[in-house]
């Protein structure tokens, strides 16, 4: 079983952030009312190569929040963490506070 996955091209390695079912003060919260769909650059691939064969980065940094599409992603398993790859061109933004 592998233990580390690092992406190749311009893949992006995401932990999609799961919001709080329940408020602070025991409120719970429907399902729709705090969906953002979000996640954390765990890793990234070393980036795309263009004609010429340069390698054009990725646009995202490890550590970094990001905003998903809705659909789309590849599904990957690592021990119980679930993860998803996503190209670098389908991440729709980063998120700030």
């Amino acid at each position: 079983m592998a233990k580390r996955l690092v992406p190749l091209l311009n893949r992006v390695l995401i932990e999609k952030i799961v919001p709080p079912a329940k408020t602070n003060s025991g409120i719970l919260l429907p399902e729709k009312s705090s969906k953002l769909n979000s996640g954390k650059v765990i890793s990234i691939g070393p980036g795309a190569r263009d004609r010429e064969g340069k390698i054009i980065p990725v646009t995202v940094k490890e550590g970094d929040t990001v905003l998903l599409p809705e659909y789309g992603g590849t599904e990957v398993k690592l021990g119980e963490k679930q993860f998803y790859l996503f190209r670098d061109e389908d991440l729709l933004g980063t998120l700030h506070e």
